[in-house]
């Protein structure tokens, strides 16, 4: 693991060096209007290492309001280092474009399985505004795009490839598979060689746009247009079009320039933070290099107990509200998969704490077990992605989440239990009494087993028998697939329609884990509210399965429908439960005759 306190003196001292390296005299514009097919020029860009290379441009024509910021400049460009690289390559966004010594702009766009020579520049006068535009949202993402502008259907940016290094290849199809929806395409990279000068950033440099940081690096890469003192502008084109944003600005290394026929594209890796990328619009990227981004800090412990291995990672994840919860999960089960070295089935046991700024109790953490015969790795992320999203993507006000830990514990062995039978201390038993439930639990290929849960009868109980359902904390409840089934779902979720964001955090955190066996009554809710006992029949076995396919509608003695209703809210949390060694599955029913209180003597 990375030692982040080192880091930081050291990105300090990098951020000093290059503001200063910034400091050089500014080049003449050359605005669109003096512009005229025939001009020729150069543009910079770097197809190996750090080393910043020239090619030839002539200018074909101006293609007006073309752009999502204005006009265009169509050119075609030449030279060896386009005959090396076959044409503008994924990666050369925001290549400047000189004409007689004056900047015209940055190469941007061009098309797909055509001419890989012939592109458009993007004005650098349409790129200047975004230094003009409000940074009020630093710490957190404008997590709105603008409407991109219809530039015709086959007019496409020069793509900026996501470079991915660390990650396994498992975990890097998964980050396709959630990145999808973004059109991000991630290619695994290796870091830039040891003892790499990547030397100043200036016009025609690589630079990276970084997403994440630390022992794994996920970001793009592309050109540097212009730079003023500690400002710089770069692509050419918008990375995402996400607007005041606070990305991770690097600097970039390329490992060389693949020809394609589709697209070529340069394959090259993020180096070392210089400061904040601010500014992500039509027309550019912009960024400064006095100050860095709100990021995530996150510790990953993994430990496998098969192979009595233990890995512990750091990374930092930039704040977005969209990207920071994939790109949290994905880290995370890349190092599962990094530790287990392998595939398959597997137990896991995982805990987590997020810690955020203006989020209610200001941490929430949870605990769960997992089993999975298919993928381990990605079946234990997923109460964590759902735990991230819950807090980023919260309806209430912008969360600035300021740490992350995670810790998996994996085992090969299969650790699952079914519940074979439940039964009660007491087969008659009065409202507020204690009781005990011996529930029989049998192991995947181990010896049976019972486990003790105490639960309390509700004090508002009515006389009269009373089911309660015993099940495994990570089964839907009876009475809300019943409800499903008969199209009711909606009165559960009229339940928390009103929930706060302290509600909706401490339910995620109390939900049944699912390696909790759970007790809880069973009723019959009427639509006109009265509430009838749920298989009161005398005869009842106490032990029988609910068969879900054989659940039906009822008729009430008023000619209602009623459906089978968990008691569940904050006016009546009547569960029991305990923890167990195995995640449990199956369930049984118990009845029992409550007694009214005046039958007492």
């Amino acid at each position: 693991m990375r030692n982040f306190f080192k880091r930081g003196l050291a990105l300090l001292a990098g951020l000093l060096i290059f503001s200063t390296a910034l400091v050089y005299a500014a080049p003449e514009i050359l605005p669109v209007d003096k512009i005229t097919p025939g001009m020729r020029g150069i543009a910079k860009t770097v197809v190996s290492g750090t080393k910043i290379e020239e090619f030839g441009v002539e200018v074909l024509g101006i293609m007006k309001n073309k752009g999502p910021s204005g006009d265009l400049v169509l050119v075609r460009t030449y030279g060896d280092l386009i005959d090396r690289t076959g044409g503008i390559a994924q990666g050369m966004s925001g290549s400047p474009v000189y004409i007689d010594g004056k900047l015209v702009g940055a190469v941007a766009y061009g098309w797909s399985l055509t001419d890989h020579k012939i592109g458009m520049v993007t004005p650098i006068s349409d790129m200047l505004k975004l230094w003009d535009m409000p940074d009020t949202k630093n710490s957190f993402p404008i997590d709105n795009p603008e409407v991109p502008v219809d530039t015709g259907e086959q007019l496409e940016p020069v793509a900026t490839p996501l470079m991915v290094s660390g990650f396994s290849e498992n975990a890097l199809r998964m980050l396709k598979d959630k990145l999808g929806p973004l059109n991000l395409v991630p290619y695994a990279v290796g870091d830039a060689p040891s003892g790499t000068e990547f030397g100043k950033i200036e016009p025609g440099s690589a630079i990276g746009v970084q997403l994440v940081n630390g022992d794994v690096s996920v970001g793009a890469i592309g050109t540097v247009t212009y730079t003023e003192g500690n400002k710089v502008l770069a692509f050419g084109h918008p990375f995402l079009k996400k607007g005041n944003v606070n990305y991770l600005m690097t600097n970039a290394y390329v490992f060389t320039t693949v020809k394609g026929l589709e697209n070529s594209f340069k394959v090259g890796t993020t180096g070392e933070t210089l400061g904040v990328i601010n500014q992500d619009r039509g027309a550019a990227v912009a960024g400064k290099m006095d100050r860095f981004p709100s990021v995530i800090p996150m510790l990953i412990t993994v430990n496998d107990n098969g192979v009595k291995r233990n890995e512990q990672a750091a990374v930092q994840i930039v704040q977005d509200e969209q990207l920071s919860p994939v790109l949290a999960a994905t880290t995370v089960f890349n190092f599962i998969e990094k530790t287990m070295d392998r595939v398959g089935p597997g137990t896991a046991k995982v805990s987590f704490e997020i810690a955020g700024r203006d989020m209610p109790g200001e941490k929430l953490t949870r605990e769960n077990m997992f089993y999975s015969p298919g993928s381990i790795g990605e079946l234990a992320v997923g109460e964590f992605l759902e735990a991230m999203m819950l807090v980023t993507n919260n309806q209430y006000h912008p969360v600035d989440v300021m740490d992350v830990k995670v810790n998996v514990t994996i085992e090969q062995e299969r650790k699952t239990a079914t519940i074979v039978e439940a039964r009660s201390s007491a087969a008659k038993v009065k409202p507020g009494e204690k009781i005990n439930i011996t529930v029989k639990l049998k192991p995947y290929r181990g010896e049976t087993l019972t486990r003790v849960v105490p639960f309390t009868i509700p004090k508002d109980q009515q006389a009269g028998p009373m089911t309660l359902e015993v099940r495994g904390g990570g089964m839907i409840p009876i009475t809300e697939l019943i409800l499903k089934r008969q199209g009711l779902d909606e009165i559960l979720k009229g339940k928390t329609k009103d929930q706060t964001f302290e509600g909706s955090l401490k339910e995620f955190m109390n939900n049944d884990r699912n390696n909790d066996i759970v007790v809880e009554p069973l009723q019959m809710t009427g639509v006109d509210g009265e509430t009838q006992p749920a298989l009161a029949s005398p005869t009842a076995d106490k032990t029988k399965k609910f068969n879900v396919s054989d659940s039906t509608p009822e008729k009430n003695q008023s000619g209602k429908v009623s459906s089978l209703l968990s008691k569940k809210g904050d006016e009546a949390k009547v569960k029991g439960f305990v923890s167990t060694d195995y995640i449990i599955d199956g369930d049984a029913q118990l009845l029992v005759e409550v007694e009214s209180e005046k039958s007492e003597k």
